[in-house]
């Protein structure tokens, strides 16, 4: 037996302190940064309280005049911050991202994980993976410069002649940027991450479970849609989550392409629109100009908005791959 030196009891005191520091950091960083954003907040929730997220008119006020005070907080004359159409904008464009992108992306995982084989297989998952390094600002010029006047000359007018049965796809259509051609990118930007991960899960399906199903005269389809979803719809779910918190989170390439619309709720699926991410990021600039530092403050509120919408989606998701769980428990059981 090797006899343990005081060398190698050092060594190993260290490596669990490494470890230790490394497996709890992920956490401190999430607690710090939200203790951060909700003390940077608190003015903000003072000064609008529940308007804040029922209110429509975004407006700085006048940063160079006066000032007035409400509920003991002071503001630029004239200062509200209405976020509603920020969370509208955010909510719907991640919602037709999830529509238009998770089909896309189990199909695509599919076809990677039974059909495709050798060099075809590791070339289409080498470029399904490259589109998560390009950066956001590229899906956004593409966006401007190709998506935006396809939908806005092509697309969007045939989509309006499905007016009369579906009222979302009503005009007018606008000039193509807007809530579609958002949803549109971001639906391209999460592809990548649900594709990757609905793979594994596919490729971690037992090979007996999918020939029992072939040699009980099952088609693919049928093998597909009864035994392998149903084998990994806890980890789809969750697959899904982390496509809807990209979608969420998004910046650069929605601010690209939204429209910028402020004070305005889409009354289709073509208006123009903000995203919270997108807003932070075009109007901190002018924020910091506020002597208040109000107009600052709102847009740490946003962030806490837009963390509290991204927590409680990822607890939906566990509540859903918790509840089918519970159910194929029960079903075992009977």
């Amino acid at each position: 037996m090797k006899k343990v030196t005081s060398g190698s009891k050092i060594a190993d005191r260290v490596f669990k302190l490494a470890t230790g520091i490394s497996a709890s950091s992920p956490v401190l960083f999430l607690v710090v940064i939200a203790i951060i954003v909700i003390i940077q907040a608190m003015p903000s929730i003072r000064f609008m309280g529940w308007d804040f997220i029922t209110k429509i008119d975004w407006n700085m006020g006048n940063l160079y005049g006066s000032m007035q005070t409400k509920n003991g907080i002071t503001a630029p004359a004239g200062a509200s911050y209405g976020a509603l159409p920020f969370i509208v904008g955010t909510l719907a464009s991640s919602i037709i991202a999830i529509v238009i992108g998770v089909p896309i992306s189990i199909l695509t995982a599919l076809v990677l994980a039974y059909k495709l084989r050798g060099t075809m297989r590791t070339l289409l998952s080498i470029l399904v993976e490259l589109l998560a390094g390009i950066p956001s600002v590229v899906f956004g010029l593409w966006g401007i410069l190709v998506l935006a006047p396809w939908v806005g000359h092509r697309f969007a007018p045939f989509l309006e002649h499905l007016g009369g049965v579906i009222p979302i796809f009503k005009g007018p259509v606008g000039t193509g940027l807007g809530l579609l051609t958002s949803g549109m990118v971001l639906a391209l930007m999460i592809v990548p991450i649900v594709t990757a991960t609905t793979r594994d899960l596919l490729e971690g399906v037992p090979v007996l479970y999918r020939e029992g199903g072939i040699g009980l005269g099952m088609t693919s389809w049928e093998v597909v849609r009864l035994v392998c979803l149903p084998y990994i719809r806890e980890g789809l779910v969750g697959a899904v989550a982390l496509g809807w918190g990209r979608a969420m989170g998004e910046t650069m390439a929605v601010l690209m392409v939204s429209g910028s619309a402020i004070n305005y709720l889409p009354h289709n699926i073509y208006s123009p629109i903000s995203t919270m991410a997108a807003v932070i990021a075009d109007q901190l600039d002018s924020a910091l100009t506020d002597a208040s530092h109000m107009a600052v403050h709102a847009m740490a509120e946003l962030a806490l908005v837009l963390m509290v919408l991204t927590l409680l989606t990822n607890l939906v998701a566990r509540w859903l791959v918790n509840r089918s769980g519970a159910r194929v428990g029960s079903g075992v059981k009977a």
